[in-house]
């Protein structure tokens, strides 16, 4: 009976683990850069999340150059800020759909309840074109995309 148990636990916790794998992952590089220090200075972007788009929508940063994100959600539904590059985003939003009630634990992204604000500090030390996203089933296909270009 000893074994039987084990064996069974053993593979529910198989089965449960990409549940929750998302949740624990742990990055050693990140395409867009790296976390910021919000001890240092940064400029401040201010991004309101509303249903479908973000506002504003395209930004430009120098490489190098650290930005606080200062994300709101002005609208009537959880939304996300997700930074990585479009292949990275897409990937993920195949997951999502999946589980689609996973938090992100990962200092380039957030999950955010209507009327909530908080704060992303990113430095931006690779150049070229990433995007921040929602990947919430549906939201980025339905137009949810924002452009960084890093320079």
């Amino acid at each position: 009976m000893k074994k039987t148990t084990m064996i069974t636990l053993a593979a529910l916790s198989l089965l449960a683990a990409p549940a929750f794998a998302h949740e624990h992952h742990a990055h050693e590089t990140f395409s867009a850069g790296e976390p910021g220090d919000p001890k240092k200075p940064a400029r401040v972007i201010e991004i309101a999340l509303s249903e479908m788009a973000y506002e504003p929508s395209n930004i430009t940063v120098r490489r190098g150059e650290q930005i606080r994100f200062v994300l709101r959600n002005v609208g009537r539904e959880d939304h996300e800020f997700l930074l990585a590059t479009p292949k990275e985003n897409l990937a993920h939003a195949e997951v999502m759909k999946k589980h689609p009630h996973m938090e992100h634990d990962d200092p380039n992204g957030v999950r955010l309840a209507p009327g909530k604000t908080t704060e992303i500090v990113w430095k931006f030390t690779k150049a070229g074109t990433f995007e921040f996203s929602c990947l919430i089933p549906d939201h980025r296909d339905y137009g949810m995309v924002g452009h960084v270009t890093v320079k």
